[in-house]
């Protein structure tokens, strides 16, 4: 492939949502972020960690069926659905696919939709100096919607679309200014998410054990001084029955005889210390004053370096 892979533009987080006829409002999708490359011969898909992800998502590769691009740089998110509403937990089972006969399997049983958000290069040009309407006006140009292929849509009201996805317990909102240029590899506040509610990623330094099965992990973050930092400990969520026993299987490869945190979680009895080499996606409602997690849930695995869970 001839265009090589970028780190998409990021939005910041916001508390306030902002106003004006330059600003645009649309959902925030729960799911994997995937920019799709095309030169004119051969297509690839990308998440926003550089990984190839073209394997697990073939549904996507014939991309002539719903784009009339001759070349094309594609960014938007892929989700799957669980009772009615995109689930994190459900798109995890086809990213993290890696054995063709897996992907098989779960290309069956998890249907996902692309949803198209942006536009990077069009015909063999980078795009990125243009403004957010003009690179919208050219999506709806070349792409084809289908059932399992969407543009994203632009909303007026920001705060009504807000209490919207409140209701509906979705993840939340992304504002966007119409004239923003696309900031490769780069965050500022043309963009700004607001978020229904906050989530991390962690890193797992123990376990509990209930009937030698793995009941509850202790999650950590690094400091600034790379030093694991316990957090919080989460028992519930949305890992499978299959998932926790398969994590059982891990706990003896990993175990250790001391905790890894520099800050001992002293009300958690019975802990399975382990190597910090497992990460974890976690939702919770808010930070306490002692820096640990409230409400804590478990939503999936992730396929990045625990290194990565950081405080920042």
């Amino acid at each position: 492939m001839k265009i090589d892979p970028v780190v998409p533009f990021e939005p910041v987080s916001t508390n306030t949502i902002p106003s004006g006829e330059e600003w645009v409002y649309q959902v925030k999708w729960d799911g994997v972020r995937i920019l799709t490359y095309f030169d004119g011969r051969e297509v690839a898909l990308y998440n926003r960690k550089l990984n190839a992800r073209t394997a697990q998502f073939p549904e996507f590769l014939e991309i002539k069926t719903f784009c009339t691009a001759s070349s094309v740089v594609l960014d938007g998110e892929v989700i799957a659905l669980f009772q009615g509403k995109p689930s994190f937990h459900e798109v995890m089972k086809r990213d993290g696919a890696r054995k063709p006969g897996k992907i098989n399997q779960m290309r069956n049983l998890v249907p996902v939709t692309y949803m198209i958000f942006d536009i990077l290069y069009y015909n063999g040009n980078w795009i990125t100096d243009l403004p957010l309407f003009k690179r919208q006006q050219i999506l709806k140009e070349i792409i084809i919607p289908r059932d399992d292929l969407q543009l994203t849509e632009n909303f007026s009201e920001g705060e009504n679309l807000f209490e919207t996805v409140k209701k509906e317990k979705m993840e939340g909102i992304v504002c966007k200014d119409l004239r923003s240029k696309y900031l490769v590899n780069g965050k500022d506040k043309r963009w700004q998410k607001k978020k229904n509610y906050k989530d991390i990623a962690a890193v797992v330094g123990g376990v509990t054990l209930r009937g030698g099965v793995v009941s509850s992990l202790l999650l950590g973050l690094y400091d600034e001084n790379r030093k694991l930092k316990f957090v919080g400990q989460a028992g519930t969520g949305k890992l499978t029955s299959e998932e926790w026993l398969k994590l059982t299987k891990l706990v003896e490869l990993l175990k250790l005889d001391v905790p890894p945190f520099v800050n001992v979680p002293v009300k958690v009895r019975g802990a399975v210390w382990l190597e910090p080499k497992i990460a974890v996606r976690i939702k919770f409602i808010e930070w306490t004053k002692n820096l640990t997690l409230r409400q804590p849930s478990i939503q999936a695995f992730l396929d990045i370096s625990p290194d990565k869970c950081t405080f920042e």
